[in-house]
């Protein structure tokens, strides 16, 4: 912190003293903008917002051949459990991520991402089992027994959620 406040503390000496106009107040010497092809950052002197200079959308890909997971918009929204017999498969989640029903409730998974996941149980011997579901495919399975059911994508692993049977 001591070496950043150094270093703009010198290029600030170097830019009132290079003689030109432009530079020669302090407050024309806070206002550096980035050059042709560079990028400005959230904290950058001249930088505004979240330095998103480039024109892309908030929240774009910086890989636009990759798909990103986006973050759930409400904190904890997502682990509050619901009743119901639907779970979405969007923006790299289930939804919900804990779902409640009664033993002999028909659940049906459907996905709505643009990328291929599975309904698959965590851990040995479950019984979800689907297979790799694309754009708009379903997958159901009719739970007997009540018992909390942990499952997971094996596509993207970081994809969990649970159905709880009562």
């Amino acid at each position: 912190m001591a070496v950043a406040a150094l270093a703009t503390a010198g290029l600030l000496g170097l830019l009132s003293s290079c003689g030109q106009s432009s530079h020669s107040s302090p407050a024309a010497a806070g206002a550096i903008t980035a050059g042709p092809g560079q990028h400005q950052t959230a904290g950058m002197p001249g930088a505004s917002g979240l330095g998103n200079t480039t024109g892309a959308a908030l929240g774009a890909s910086p890989m636009p051949s990759m798909t990103m997971p986006m973050s759930p918009s409400g904190a904890g929204a997502a682990d509050a459990p619901v009743s119901g017999n639907a779970v979405a498969i969007k923006n790299f989640a289930f939804s919900p991520a804990t779902l409640k029903v009664k033993a002999g409730t028909t659940v049906t998974w459907t996905n709505q991402d643009g990328d291929a996941h599975t309904v698959t149980s965590a851990g040995s011997g479950g019984p979800l089992h689907s297979a790799a579901l694309a754009t708009h495919a379903t997958y159901s399975y009719t739970f007997t027994k009540p018992g909390t059911y942990a499952y997971l994508c094996t596509v993207h692993p970081f994809m969990t959620a649970t159905v709880e049977v009562t």
